[in-house]
C-alpha cells in the first residue's frame, strides 16, 4: 500500500487557519509540523496561521498569514494601507457556490475584487515555499520528485469546490501526478488509527464503524467509516454536513460588540484601529476555545481603549446608558480596558451551529444502517471548544465520544499519512448521481415532456439523463463502470456528463441536474457511426471523477478529468 514517494506532505487550508506537516516514507508516523508560526507584538506562537493574503496597491503578493494581518495593521496605523488588498476568511467562496468558475472573484477586507483563483493560489505557493525552507534546513537531500503533496478539501464539497483547489495548486507550481485531495474527516478517520485510546482495542477490531465530525472554521463536515479486516476503512454513509464552523461564533461575538458601540464606531474600530481589531478576534478565538461549560461567573475579554473613545466620539449616550437601554446591565460591565460578561450570554452565541451540527447528527444517527455505529471521533480547530464538546457530547446519548489530543492537528496528520498509504480507503458512498446526456427513440407515453430532436429521420428524446451511477450507492476506490454508446454524429461526438442531486433523474434538464464537463472523441475515419460505437468508462471512487472514452473497434482512448469550473 505504501506509495513511492520518499516525504508527503499535506497543506490543511482551512477558512480561519491554515498549516502542514511531513513525514518521510522510512518513518511515515514521525509528522513534523511547523513549530514557529508567531502571532505578533505578544509573541503568542501557534501551531497554523490565520489564512490571511496581503497583496501590494499593484495586486502582487506581499505576506501571507500572521504576517500578513500584522503589516496590514501597521500601515494603517501610519494611514498608508490605502490600495493594499487584505483578504481573509475566503474559503468558505467555494463552499455550495453553484456559479463557481475560473473567473469567480473574491472581495478583501474592505469589498476590493481580485480574483479568487489567483489568492488561492498566492497562498498555497506561499505555503509550499515556506515548507521548502523548513525541509531544506534539515538537509535531507529530497528534491521536488521525490515528494507526494495532498491538500485537505472537506468532504462535503461539490465537484466545482475540488478542481478549484486542485487547479490552484497546480497553478502554484505542484505537478499534477504527485498531488492528491484528501478529505478533511477521512484524513482524521486515518490518523485515528495510529492513536492510542482507552478504547484502542475496539477501536482497532474490524468491523468497527464510528462516525467523524470534523468541526472546522468554516464547515461542519461528517463522515462513518467501518474498519476492514485488512486495516483499510471502508465509508458507510455519504459525507454531508453545512456551514456551522467556528467563524458563526465569531460573526455573533461581532454582532454583539456591534449592538452595543453601533455599526458606525465598529466599522471605524475595523478601519483606523486594525491592530486592535485583530487581537480582538485573536483573544476571542483562544477564549472561544477555552470557556468551560460548568462556568457561570463573568467571561473577562480585553478591549481597546481605542473602541470605547471612538464610541464617545460618536454618540452622546454613555456606554452604561447604552447597556441599560439594551437590558445587559447585569450580564455586561466595562473595567478599564476589559470588558466582562455573565457566561450566559457569550454561551447563547454558540447555540446556533452547535444546535445544526447536532441536530444533522442525530438525523444521521437515526437511519436503519446506523444502528452499530457506537462511536464518534470528534476532530478539527472548532472541535478544541469545551463548549461544542459538552454539549455535543450531552446531547448525543449511547455514543462514546472521543476527543484526541491537538484535535486541530489531527486532520493534517492523518492527510501526511494518506500521501504514503492512498489505499487505504477502501470504498466510498455516492453523494450525487451521475451520468451522460443521450437521445433514446421517442416514445410517446413515455417521454412526455422530452425535447424531440429529428436524427437520421427519426423523432428521438433528447436531454434523456443516462444513468451511470445513483446516489447512496457504495463504490470501491478506483472502481470502472462502463456502458456502450453508438455515436451521435459521424466524425466526432460530445459526451456531456451531468450530475443530480436527486437519485432517479429522468431528464438533463431536471432540477438539481448540473453538467460537470464534456469529453470529446473524434472518429473521423469514413466508417458508419454503428462501426464507431464507444466504451464509455466512469472511474468513480477517489477524489475526483475521471471518465474515458474508448473507440471499441480502434481502441483508440479519449479521457478527461471533469472540467467542472
Amino acid at each position: 500500500m505504501a506509495g513511492s514517494a520518499l516525504l508527503a506532505v499535506a497543506f490543511d487550508f482551512g477558512t480561519t487557519y491554515s498549516g502542514y506537516a511531513f513525514s518521510f516514507r522510512s518513518d511515515p508516523l514521525k509528522v513534523q509540523t511547523n513549530q514557529g508560526w508567531i502571532a505578533g507584538s505578544d509573541q503568542l506562537i501557534s501551531l497554523k496561521t490565520p489564512t490571511c493574503v496581503l497583496l501590494s496597491p499593484n495586486g502582487q503578493f506581499d505576506s501571507f498569514g500572521f504576517e500578513a494581518e500584522n503589516k496590514f495593521a501597521t500601515l494603517a496605523e501610519d494611514n498608508k494601507h490605502h490600495g493594499w488588498f487584505l483578504f481573509r476568511r475566503f474559503k468558505m467562496i467555494l463552499h455550495s457556490n453553484e456559479e463557481l468558475s475560473r473567473s469567480t472573484t473574491v472581495e478583501d477586507i474592505n469589498g476590493k475584487s481580485m480574483p479568487a483563483l489567483s489568492i488561492f493560489t498566492m497562498s498555497i505557493k506561499y505555503l509550499k515555499k515556506h515548507f521548502t525552507e523548513a525541509l531544506n534546513k534539515q538537509k535531507t537531500g529530497i528534491v521536488d520528485k521525490d515528494i507526494q503533496y495532498v491538500i485537505t478539501v472537506p468532504a462535503i464539497w461539490n465537484d466545482s469546490a475540488k478542481q478549484f483547489m486542485r487547479e490552484a495548486a497546480e497553478k502554484a507550481g505542484i505537478e499534477k501526478a504527485r498531488l492528491k485531495l484528501s478529505y478533511e474527516p477521512e484524513a482524521a478517520s486515518i490518523w485515528c488509527q495510529t492513536i492510542s485510546t482507552d478504547v484502542q482495542e475496539t477501536w482497532s477490531k474490524a468491523g468497527r464503524q464510528y462516525m467523524v465530525i470534523d468541526l472546522g472554521g468554516g464547515t461542519a463536515d461528517i463522515s462513518v467509516h467501518e474498519k476492514q479486516i485488512d486495516n483499510t476503512l471502508k465509508e458507510l454513509y455519504k459525507a454531508s454536513g453545512g456551514p456551522w464552523g467556528g467563524t458563526v461564533i465569531d460573526d455573533n461575538y461581532l454582532e454583539f460588540l456591534t449592538n452595543i458601540f453601533g455599526k458606525k464606531t465598529v466599522l471605524r474600530f475595523k478601519e483606523e484601529q486594525m491592530e486592535d481589531y485583530f487581537q480582538l478576534l485573536r483573544e476571542f478565538e483562544i477564549k472561544k476555545r477555552s470557556i468551560k461549560p460548568e462556568s457561570n461567573e463573568k467571561i473577562t475579554f480585553r478591549l481597546s481603549a481605542s473602541i470605547k473613545e471612538l464610541y464617545q466620539k460618536e454618540n452622546i449616550l454613555s456606554l452604561e446608558d447604552k447597556i441599560a437601554r439594551l437590558g445587559l446591565s447585569d450580564n455586561v460591565t466595562f473595567t478599564g480596558d476589559k470588558l466582562r460578561v455573565e457566561a450566559s450570554v457569550i454561551k447563547k452565541l454558540f447555540e446556533s451551529p452547535i444546535r445544526s451540527i447536532i441536530e444533522h447528527v442525530q438525523q444521521i444517527l437515526a437511519k436503519p444502517n446506523m444502528q452499530k455505529v457506537k462511536m464518534i471521533l470528534l476532530v478539527g480547530g472548532f472541535g478544541e471548544c469545551k463548549l461544542a464538546q459538552d454539549l455535543i457530547q450531552k446531547e448525543i446519548q449511547y455514543q462514546k465520544i472521543i476527543i484526541p489530543e491537538e484535535a486541530g492537528l489531527v486532520v493534517l496528520k492523518g492527510a501526511v499519512r494518506f500521501g504514503h498509504f492512498q489505499d487505504i480507503v477502501r470504498s466510498r458512498i455516492m453523494a450525487h448521481t451521475y451520468g451522460l446526456a443521450v437521445c433514446k427513440v421517442f416514445v410517446e407515453q413515455k417521454h412526455i415532456n422530452a425535447k424531440v430532436r429529428i436524427v437520421d429521420g427519426k423523432k428521438n428524446a433528447d436531454n434523456i439523463f443516462d444513468m451511470i451511477i445513483r446516489a447512496g450507492e457504495e463504490v470501491n476506490i478506483r472502481k470502472e463502470i462502463s456502458k456502450s454508446y453508438v455515436p451521435t454524429h459521424p466524425d466526432k461526438t460530445s459526451l456531456n456528463v451531468y450530475c443530480a442531486e436527486t437519485m432517479d433523474p429522468i431528464y438533463t434538464t431536471d432540477i438539481g441536474c448540473k453538467l460537470l464537463g464534456t469529453v470529446r472523441v473524434a472518429h473521423a475515419n469514413g466508417r458508419s457511426k454503428e462501426d464507431n460505437r464507444l466504451k464509455v468508462s466512469f472511474i468513480f471512487g477517489d477524489t475526483e471523477l475521471f471518465v474515458k472514452a474508448v473507440n471499441m473497434r480502434t481502441k483508440e482512448e479519449f479521457s478527461s478529468y471533469m472540467d467542472c469550473l
